[in-house]
C-alpha cells in the first residue's frame, strides 16, 4: 500500500513539474496597448499641457497669417515699375500715384511716398522712402516677437513638467518606502517625458517659422 501511495505521489509530482516547465518555456504574448493623443495630454497634466496647447494654437495662427502676408507683400506686379517710370517721364504724377494706391504692396507704398515728395530736394525724397520702408518692415514683422517667445518658452515649460514629474516620482518612492512598485512610479515618469516632448514639438516649429518669416521680411 505504501509503495502504491509513493508511486502516485511521484507521478503527481512529475506531472506538476512538467506543467511548471511548460509554463516557464511557453512564449509570453505581449499585451498590445495604444495611447491616444487625448490620453497622453491627460497624463502630461493640465497645468502644463494647457499652456502648451495655447502656445501651439498661437504659433500655428501666426505662422500661417504671417506667411500669407509676406507672400502678398512679395508678389511682383507685372510691368509695375515700367508703368511708374513712363508716368513720371511723361509728368503724369497723379496717374503714377493712383497706380501705387491700387497696387497695395510695400514697394508701391514706398514709391507713392516718394512721388508725393517730387519737387523737393532728393535727400528729402530718399528719407521719406526709407521711413516708409522701415514702417513696412515693422508691419511685416508684427506677431513675430510672440512667435519667438513661444519658441523659447514652450521647451522651458516642457522642462518644468519634467521636473514636476520627477518630483512626483521621488515623492512616491519616499512615501512608499521599500515596497514601491514600478506601476507607482510610471505616472510621474510618463508626465516627465510627455511634457518634454510636447514642449519640443511646439518650440522647434515655432523657432523655424519665426526664423523663416524674419528672413523673408
Amino acid at each position: 500500500m505504501l509503495i502504491d501511495l509513493f508511486a502516485q505521489i511521484q507521478e503527481t509530482t512529475d506531472a506538476a513539474r512538467q506543467l511548471v516547465e511548460q509554463a516557464a518555456t511557453a512564449p509570453v504574448t505581449p499585451k498590445e496597448t495604444t495611447l491616444s493623443i487625448w490620453e497622453l495630454i491627460k497624463m502630461g497634466g493640465w497645468y502644463i499641457m494647457g499652456p502648451l496647447g495655447l502656445m501651439s494654437l498661437a504659433a500655428v495662427y501666426i505662422i500661417i497669417e504671417r506667411s500669407l502676408a509676406i507672400r502678398r507683400a512679395l508678389r511682383d506686379e507685372k510691368d509695375f515699375m515700367a508703368k511708374i517710370r513712363d508716368y513720371i517721364h511723361e509728368g503724369k504724377l497723379d496717374s503714377a500715384r493712383n497706380l501705387c494706391q491700387t497696387t497695395n504692396t510695400p514697394v508701391a507704398r514706398m514709391i507713392e511716398k516718394g512721388i508725393t515728395r517730387v519737387g523737393k530736394p532728393l535727400k528729402d525724397i530718399e528719407v521719406s522712402i526709407e521711413n516708409q520702408g522701415k514702417l513696412e518692415v515693422y508691419q511685416l514683422e508684427s506677431g513675430l516677437p510672440i512667435l519667438a517667445t513661444v519658441s523659447g518658452a514652450a521647451p522651458m515649460i516642457g522642462f518644468l513638467g519634467t521636473v514636476v514629474g520627477m518630483v512626483v516620482t521621488f515623492h512616491t518612492m519616499e512615501v512608499s518606502g521599500a515596497g514601491v512598485e514600478l506601476s507607482q512610479l510610471s505616472g510621474g515618469m510618463m508626465q516627465a517625458m510627455i511634457t518634454t516632448v510636447a514642449g519640443l514639438i511646439i518650440g522647434i516649429p515655432a523657432y523655424i517659422g519665426c526664423a523663416t518669416c524674419w528672413w523673408h521680411a
